[in-house]
């Protein structure tokens, strides 16, 4: 699995439908595989590679994917180890508008 177009394309959209974020927000999914999400202007803006930003979520894309698509929890995932955040936590809160 791989940042490919088929994994950008919905998330760039989903983003856009929810209201700025106010923050910036990247996630690691090692390796080179890290987009960041600047919802400091009027929309959310989804951006391939590594930005500076308030809050890094690290986590596995097969983990981020299985988020998004309901089947795993977002606070069981961090509670379990399968994400790991370092910075402002309040802004990985955030995600629950992203996610649902």
């Amino acid at each position: 699995m791989s940042l490919s177009p088929e994994f950008l394309s919905p998330l760039k959209e989903r983003a856009k439908k929810v209201v700025a974020i106010g923050h910036t927000l990247q996630f690691d999914f090692g390796g080179d595989d890290k987009i960041t999400i600047d919802g400091t202007g009027s929309t959310n803006e989804i951006i391939v590679g590594e930005r500076d930003a308030e809050c890094v979520v690290t986590m596995s894309l097969e983990n981020f994917e299985s988020m998004l698509s309901g089947n795993l929890n977002p606070i069981t995932a961090v509670m379990t180890g399968k994400i790991k955040i370092k910075g402002d936590m309040s802004i990985a809160l955030k995600l629950k508008s992203l996610i649902s």
